[in-house]
């Protein structure tokens, strides 16, 4: 027996490197990844994943009414969908990503698959909201072999986060204690203003967790900035 006890404890090791790899927000195995900006600012940048919707304009109300901006990482087909939205966001002033076309789970894909996902995205969100993404978010955070290609090609870099509010299926006060706990200087917060390709998705705990978090945090003296503005503060 105490043969195999090395050799599965080796394969556990490798399995749980491999997640890490796959999953960890702090990983760049796959390709070059950032998770959180500098700690030495009280700066934040607020992220949204998964849009545009037709309940975009919403989170867009309350982010004008406090003067602040965000990131929004975009799917390709929701773009092609509504692209008044998606320019909306634009106009309005906030960042736009690239969340992939069609929003798969991207593990175990072959790397063409992977790179014509975020080639599509970022044609779509170039032809209707005239701008191409630097900043890219895997679906479901998930990354795999081919993303450094399809990067490198593409001009694009990975954003995790520091804090995700699993808003598709916690209430809206659970959603902002969970990040009022976890947030602190540099934290990229993650939200979603669409449910993966769904129409006139339902993500009213969404806007209601959004209009109580964003004045609250800004009592405690944070800045929110694009992730572009909290991670090179310089450009």
């Amino acid at each position: 027996m105490a043969l195999y006890l090395p050799m599965g404890a080796a394969v556990a090791g490798a399995a749980g490197s491999m997640a890490w790899a796959v999953r960890g927000r702090s990983a760049a195995v796959f390709g070059p990844s950032v998770w959180r900006g500098p700690r030495h600012r009280h700066s934040i940048a607020l992220t949204f994943d998964d849009g545009p919707s037709e309940s975009t304009p919403e989170i867009l109300d309350i982010l004008a009414q406090h003067r602040v901006s965000a990131t929004f990482f975009q799917i390709g087909a929701n773009v092609e969908r509504l692209p008044e939205i998606s320019q909306a966001v634009c106009q309005a002033g906030h960042l736009i990503g690239n969340h992939s076309h069609t929003h798969p789970l991207l593990c175990f894909r072959s790397a063409a698959f992977i790179e014509d996902q975020l080639r599509q995205a970022q044609e779509a969100i170039e032809t209707h909201a005239g701008v191409r993404p630097t900043w890219f978010r895997p679906p479901f955070g998930v990354r795999w072999f081919g993303f450094g290609q399809a990067q490198r090609r593409l001009h694009l870099m990975a954003v995790m986060w520091t804090v995700i509010g699993y808003d598709w299926k916690l209430k809206a006060d659970a959603i902002v204690r969970r990040m009022r706990k976890r947030v602190s200087n540099g934290a990229i917060l993650c939200l979603h203003d669409g449910r993966e390709l769904r129409a006139k998705p339902d993500i009213g705990v969404t806007v209601e967790a959004v209009r109580h978090l964003v004045p609250m945090l800004l009592d405690q003296g944070y800045k929110f900035e694009t992730v572009s503005r909290l991670l090179c503060p310089t450009t």
